[in-house]
């Protein structure tokens, strides 16, 4: 499958929201849309799951418009959107059968779901008992249950202990090798980088980058040397390379050119003590910060 988003515009009143947001997802991959707060994710979002229509633009689903009736889609909202004070099972049976389950489908499906976050024993208690994390693993079980297709994940980690994170990355790993659409937003860059093969930023309402993760990093000029070594003090302090110090220990050494590499590396094996020494690339919150950063 394939969801492409064709030159989506949305205005608020006076506001242009989006100016022409285009970008395309397939399944069995995740995608990152990523952006500063303002920058238009959740109103993309919004439209894809057709919670309000845009003015201008095209959702395709495997090359044709998107059918609403038959599609399923699966959200986890940023701002939770469960009862407090009811049950859990009887909420997410309610939520289940809203997405067009059976009743007794939705009880299997749901008990599967809570066994594989280890929440069975929550299943009859009140949302409000629960910690943070573990309201967060049963919202994430509504967006889960009812099997869909297209699956939005709005900052999925957030409020998750590492042991929970864990379980969470095996779960959406699993989603991605099903052959699903997986849609991320995340302000965690770490997350984005691990799971997503490619990648839309948003700024000022428009795509400023777009593609493969790892073809974006190497098509940066790459014109920096990372270097780990015992005589950093000596390097940063010899005039012919400088060089700052990076918070993991690395010494990065900004080249005057990117043919200058061989020249530099030469010169650093044969002077210092050098354990390690490579070629920078951007993670990719560097490259989030330079895109949507810039006031656009």
């Amino acid at each position: 499958m394939e969801l492409e988003i064709r030159n989506i515009c949305k205005n608020f009143g006076e506001k242009e929201v989006l100016k022409g947001v285009s970008f395309a997802a397939s399944s069995g991959k995740a995608f990152g849309l990523l952006g500063r707060n303002g920058a238009g994710k959740t109103t993309s979002i919004r439209i894809i799951m057709n919670v309000f229509a845009q003015d201008q633009g095209e959702i395709f689903l495997d090359g044709k418009p998107i059918d609403y009736h038959t599609v399923k889609l699966g959200y986890l909202p940023e701002e939770r959107g469960l009862y407090p004070k009811k049950k859990i099972i009887d909420q997410l049976l309610y939520f289940a059968q809203l997405n067009g389950m059976k009743r007794q489908d939705a009880v299997t499906s749901i008990d599967y779901w809570l066994e594989r976050l280890k929440m069975t024993e929550h299943r009859n208690k009140r949302l409000d008992t629960l910690s943070k994390g573990n309201q967060q693993k049963i919202q994430l079980v509504t967006a889960l249950a009812h099997d869909p297709q297209i699956i939005i994940l709005d900052e999925p980690f957030s409020g998750l202990d590492p042991v929970n994170a864990m379980l969470l990355k095996d779960v959406v790993k699993e989603e991605i090798s099903n052959g699903k659409i997986v849609l991320f937003s995340s302000h965690q860059m770490n997350y984005i980088e691990e799971f997503c093969d490619g990648i839309a930023i948003l700024n000022g309402g428009q795509i400023v980058l777009c593609g493969d993760i790892v073809e974006i990093k190497h098509n940066y000029v790459r014109d920096k040397l990372a270097v780990r070594s015992a005589d950093v003090k000596k390097i940063m302090q010899d005039q012919r390379i400088g060089g700052t110090m990076q918070e993991n220990g690395e010494l990065l050494i900004q080249l005057k050119s990117a043919e200058e590499k061989k020249e530099m590396m030469r010169l650093l094996t044969q002077t210092f003590d050098i354990d390690e020494i490579r070629v920078y690339e951007p993670s990719l919150n560097d490259i989030f910060v330079e895109y949507a950063g810039k006031q656009n």
